[in-house]
């Protein structure tokens, strides 16, 4: 067991002497600013509460949910379009198809919401586009308002800076494009809850 160990400290100990004999002169501590601080804490994700439009009754009825950024229209979308959850779906109904691909959501320089659908989904109903109009524009609302929204791809949102910030206003329509379709609805038949 002795005759192992030699050969480990004779590399250990060159190791170290070649290490410390690189040609490098010690020096005193420089002078470089303040300390360095360290990373700020990320702040924890508050979820936000939205309404989904599901159908009671056949009319039109809010559902909270709760999602961890409501500027994320792309995910509010795909939430819709998955239909009420099992606590909903005594109550809750829909028009809108279950869709096999996400779709693609924007917010257009007008302030329309563009919301294109995969292929082969047949033209919506009315219902699901009052559905569909009233969960994606008042979820919008407050992030348009927050002063504006301007389209990052996949649905997330950015506030804008300068005078686009100045002009902002709450996007009002909402146009699916299907397969071969356009369908533009407004969010003036959508009800709104008192403030």
């Amino acid at each position: 067991m002795k005759g192992s160990r030699v050969p480990a400290l004779l590399i250990g100990l060159t190791a170290v002497l070649t290490l410390a004999a690189c040609g490098v002169p010690p020096s005193d501590v420089i002078q470089a600013g303040p300390p360095a601080s360290g990373m700020a804490a990320p702040r924890p994700k508050v979820p936000s509460v939205i309404r989904l439009y599901f159908l009671h009754d056949g009319d039109l009825t809010p559902y909270p949910r709760e999602v961890d950024d409501r500027g994320d229209l792309g995910v509010v979308v795909r939430l819709l379009f998955g239909g009420p959850i099992a606590s909903e779906a005594g109550t809750a109904t829909t028009e809108l198809p279950r869709l096999t691909d996400a779709p693609d959501v924007a917010i257009e320089s007008d302030l329309t919401i563009s919301v294109q659908l995969p292929e082969n989904v047949p033209p919506l109903s009315h219902p699901a586009m009052l559905q569909l109009a009233c969960t994606v524009a008042l979820t919008a609302e407050p992030v348009a308002a927050q002063p504006a929204a301007v389209d990052q791809g996949e649905g997330a949102l950015a506030a804008p800076s300068g005078a686009d910030a100045e002009t902002a206003s709450a996007p009002t329509s909402v146009q699916v494009l299907g397969d071969g379709w356009t369908m533009t609805q407004s969010d003036a038949g959508c009800p709104r809850e008192a403030s």
